[in-house]
């Protein structure tokens, strides 16, 4: 079919019915990171508070480990049954695990069965997140003409970002109206439980969408997929998840090593409390969040490739003095707000650079039949299992030696080796047409 023009109104209405479920499935997703120094003396045993943190941190990064199981499962109805419907299961599947663990007893009261219950919370959350993505960007890109593509599905990118402001605010309000003792006896169990109402939101608003013109077009013709696993991974296409994958896994290191850690460095390298890294962190996102939407609309002007690239090229030479220097301005005993701000919106453009355009490259990568699957899964193991691994292993290799160099070794070595390979395998798909039947796989079998 021919693309046709979506009215603005519209686009905009699926562009933000899109976003705001995304961010507040990430909400949900990084409350638990968020609060991963209090949830270890919650969760476990309190005599041995290093190993209760990593022990949280452990249970965090399994949420990510789990997520491309999630796009397997969620990516298979997507393209069976629709885009839309799909990605409202996996956001009240999230909804309901995230408020769960606001009800948990905590280790005093139930013991280890309090981090088993724990454990499996995060499991289904990471299942749900596994099929929220490739829903919503698919969701986005099929409702939107080939020139303005990563430009729109930059403003998608921005969600998981604002997810995290999201839970920052949430948990510096609650904190500042109840207190710290307060918050940390019982308060913290709040932003957890707020997810319920959040979630009721967002679902509310996506019901009221329709599903995209390409997957109904595909349903009245009868070209759906019958089985998308067999067309996805025992196909040649398998060969492009797998090229996907390496740029995913590139881009997944460089959005937690420049988001994510930088909240984790403050608060288990510079020790700093969770209201000054939150504050930190949650206003350079803020300030940096835009650049996802420009490096998106840039790519639809020169290019996916160069831009992705250019971010996880330059994420790898500068890690180690970006960190070294907030090291230096983060100092507890005299914290320099504006340069701690002005470094992490750097690593945040970083983010912005290899994840503003990455939306509308896996878009149009991947024929409409099994966009969803393909979509998906390479997404999430770069971004579940490259990405996901960063906060478990920098602070391990941090808490292990004391040394912010060796804790950089992943984040640095990561998106530079995925840069190498990227060079050669990753293609341009700026002109990849998704409404045209067929001209995706043309274009790949020409590349």
């Amino acid at each position: 079919m021919r693309a046709s023009k979506v009215p603005l109104n519209e686009l905009r209405r699926v562009v933000i019915a899109a976003s705001v479920g995304n961010i507040i499935e990430w909400y949900d997703f990084y409350i638990f990171g968020s609060l991963a120094s209090i949830l270890a003396v919650k969760f476990f045993e309190k005599g041995h508070p290093v190993a209760a943190f990593l022990s949280t941190v452990a249970i965090f990064s399994v949420g990510f480990l789990i997520r491309p199981l999630g796009a397997f499962v969620f990516g298979w109805l997507g393209d069976k049954v629709g885009r839309k419907y799909t990605f409202i299961v996996t956001l009240t599947g999230m909804g309901l695990a995230t408020a769960l663990i606001g009800f948990v007893p905590t280790y005093q009261s139930i013991g280890l069965t309090a981090a088993f219950i724990l454990f499996g919370l995060r499991l289904i959350q990471g299942l749900c997140l596994g099929g929220e993505y490739g829903g919503a960007i698919t969701y986005v890109a099929e409702h939107i003409e080939d020139e303005h593509r990563g430009y729109y599905t930059g403003w998608l990118q921005t969600s998981p970002t604002l997810g995290i402001v999201v839970s920052l605010a949430t948990i510096i309000g609650i904190r500042a109206y109840l207190g710290v003792e307060a918050f940390n006896d019982w308060g913290w169990r709040l932003p957890f439980i707020i997810s319920l109402l959040l979630v009721a939101i967002a679902i509310w608003i996506r019901l009221s969408l329709g599903e995209t013109p390409i997957f109904q077009d595909m349903k009245a013709r009868g070209r759906t997929t019958t089985n998308p696993w067999r067309e996805a991974f025992l196909s040649n296409n398998f060969k492009y998840v797998a090229i996907a994958s390496v740029v995913v896994l590139g881009q997944g290191c460089v959005w937690y090593s420049g988001q994510f850690w930088a909240l984790y460095f403050l608060q288990t390298v510079k020790k700093l409390d969770v209201l000054t890294s939150s504050s930190i962190v949650g206003i350079a996102l803020l300030i940096a969040t835009p650049t996802l939407i420009f490096w998106g609309w840039l790519s639809d002007k020169i290019g996916r490739k160069p831009i992705i690239l250019a971010g996880m090229a330059l994420a790898s030479l500068t890690y180690y003095p970006l960190y070294s220097a907030l090291g230096t301005y983060a100092d507890p005993a005299n914290v320099n707000y504006g340069m701690s701000i002005l470094i992490v919106v750097i690593l945040v453009n970083y983010v912005g650079m290899t994840y503003g355009p990455i939306g509308a490259f896996l878009a149009e990568f991947f024929p409409s039949r099994i966009r969803y699957t393909s979509v998906s899964v390479p997404y999430h193991i770069g971004n579940g299992w490259g990405g996901g691994l960063v906060p478990i292993v920098t602070t391990s290799m941090y808490l292990s030696t004391g040394s912010v160099g060796y804790a950089l070794i992943y984040p640095i070595a990561v998106p530079a080796i995925m840069f190498l390979i990227a060079i050669f395998v990753m293609p341009e798909t700026r002109k990849h047409s998704i409404w045209e039947e067929g001209a995706i796989e043309a274009t790949r079998s020409r590349a």
